[in-house]
């Protein structure tokens, strides 16, 4: 497990997710935003009439469910509204992706 940083208009949150979808966190994340919530029957929830409402417990959601259900991705913590420029030590090298 790694650390990654996700955001979705909020607050910067630290998740532990498998070292797969860290190394490659931008792809997931794609994948999930591009095209999982608009195509899969299972994102259906997630869809307006011209839109879809996500944040990034749902990115963890669809991992946990969909992707790596024998690796579950946990929250580790928020981080507030803090910037690149303020990361704590620990989470510089973190990947991140802002949705």
């Amino acid at each position: 497990m790694k650390n990654v940083l996700l955001c979705a208009d909020g607050d910067l949150m630290v998740y532990a997710v498998s070292s797969e979808v860290a190394d490659n966190l931008e792809e997931y994340c794609l994948e999930f935003c591009s095209e999982w919530l608009w195509k899969k029957p299972h994102a259906a929830k997630y869809r307006t009439e011209s839109d879809v409402c996500y944040s990034e417990t749902d990115f963890i959601e669809y991992l946990n469910k969909w992707v790596f259900p024998e690796k579950l991705s946990m929250f580790v913590a928020n981080l507030r509204e803090i910037n690149d420029n303020a990361l704590p030590e620990e989470y510089k090298e973190c990947a991140s992706f802002y949705f």
